[in-house]
């Protein structure tokens, strides 16, 4: 007797708990534990199959590539707190402040290079947040755009390398995770870039909402500017050079070039005059509880997908999928269609974990490059920073935004940035070589 359907059955229960407001690891965990003496009691489900679990699980424990999840937090969180936010952003500042719209260029800059350098989301919101909209507020721009630009120059870190995104997906899709950084740097380039326009755009058609600093607040020497511009540049090119350089180059591998960037963290803290043992206490706090959770839920669908496995769910799965009118762009839309509609109510780690088991069997059977197919559901995935009712850079913001901000603002500042994601991910869907421009892509 088949008992595919139960597959199917098993996934609505599992989405049930999810949105009832249970954590993501144990109602992975929880739903294989109901459905394991379901199936013995229907007499669809061999119990044999559950002693693979203990070597599931070790199988996590033992990943070398997850390794460097805790590396590039940790060097993240030591960069926010060693001031490397504030100095760019006021430094950008007073370089693009004479032109129109020229803080809000100076936010995607700052955007891009934080994204290069730490890769956290949250702590570049949170970052910007705090020191540049208050900035923007004061010379008069639109909240909406203030918010906006903010918020989705924050999450650029879920698409340009070292993304821990990215690392999530290289394990879970079996790909190299040095060829998910390489392929993800022009598409993530190519979406600031579009983020510039969209900024320079609102400068030339509305300039009260992005106006130029005032000829008073205007910087008075030149030479001095650039040569601070200068000196407060070198620090995080450097360490983008030696993280992502190395990874680039074939010298390290992912974990290890995590292992240089959390030292050379601890070095610009040093330099900078701002380090306090604290901060690595702190950064380490941050990065048990954020590997922590990646790692349970990581546990909990390996359990899930061995119990789902079980009930040939995963056969169901991949003949649904692959029998989609369209073949494989059948398959695509149909794929970031669930993954950006998942992004409304859950997090990327959760859609990661949960969707990308079921897809990837599909993805291969139809004859999709992998590495071109991650960096696609990473773009995809990025947008569910920005989707209300839950994103996440919606309530960094809001949580560090001054009074005058309100939460509608955001919401409407937002929009723009999400419809141009979308138009970033159709253009990478059209052009697949996008990935591969640079060597080792």
């Amino acid at each position: 007797m088949s008992m595919d359907w139960m597959g199917g059955v098993m996934l609505l229960t599992l989405l049930f708990m999810i949105f009832s407001g249970y954590p993501v690891a144990f109602a992975l965990g929880g739903t294989a534990m109901l459905f394991v003496p379901l199936g013995i009691g229907l007499g669809f489900f061999d119990l044999n199959l559950m002693q693979a679990l203990p070597q599931r699980v070790f199988g996590v424990m033992d990943n070398y590539t997850l390794l460097a999840v805790p590396f590039f937090i940790f060097m993240g969180t030591m960069l926010e707190k060693s001031g490397l936010a504030e100095d760019l952003l006021k430094t950008m500042g007073q370089l693009f402040g004479p032109l129109r719209g020229g803080l809000a260029l100076s936010v995607v800059v700052v955007g891009t290079l934080l994204a290069a350098a730490t890769g956290v989301v949250g702590a570049t919101v949170v970052s910007m947040g705090m020191i540049a909209l208050p900035v923007m507020m004061r010379y008069g721009y639109s909240g909406s755009l203030s918010t906006g630009i903010i918020a989705a120059s924050g999450t650029l870190g879920q698409i340009i390398p070292p993304s821990v995104v990215l690392i999530v997906l290289g394990d879970q899709l079996g790909v190299p995770v040095g060829s998910l950084f390489v392929g993800s740097l022009i598409p993530g380039l190519m979406l600031a870039g579009m983020y510039a326009l969209y900024a320079a755009g609102v400068a030339v058609f509305k300039p009260a909402a992005a106006p130029a600093l005032p000829p008073e607040d205007r910087p008075k020497d030149f030479t001095r500017l650039m040569l601070r511009v200068a000196l407060v540049m070198i620090p995080p090119l450097a360490l983008i050079f030696v993280v992502l350089g190395s990874i680039f180059a074939g010298v390290a591998t992912p974990t290890e070039a995590g292992a240089f960037g959390s030292i050379g963290a601890i070095l610009l803290a040093v330099f900078s005059g701002r380090f306090k043992f604290g901060q690595i206490t702190s950064s380490l706090q941050v990065t048990v509880k954020l590997s922590s959770m990646v790692l349970f839920i990581l546990v909990g669908s390996r359990f899930f997908s061995l119990v789902f496995r079980g009930f040939d769910g995963d056969v169901w799965v991949d003949s649904f999928l692959t029998s989609l009118p369209g073949g494989q762009l059948g398959f695509l839309l149909a794929a970031n269609l669930v993954i950006f509609i998942l992004g409304f109510f859950i997090d990327f780690f959760e859609i990661a974990f949960i969707v990308l088991p079921l897809l990837a069997p599909a993805a291969m059977h139809l004859g999709i490059d992998m590495v071109w197919f991650g960096i696609m559901i990473g773009m995809n995935l990025q947008t569910s920073f920005l989707t209300p009712p839950f994103g996440f850079s919606l309530f960094y913001l809001r949580g560090v935004a001054p009074a005058g901000i309100t939460t509608t603002q955001i919401y409407k500042g937002v929009i723009p940035f999400i419809l141009i994601q979308l138009v970033g991910l159709t253009i990478l869907i059209s052009y697949p070589n996008i990935v591969h421009l640079l060597p080792g892509g």
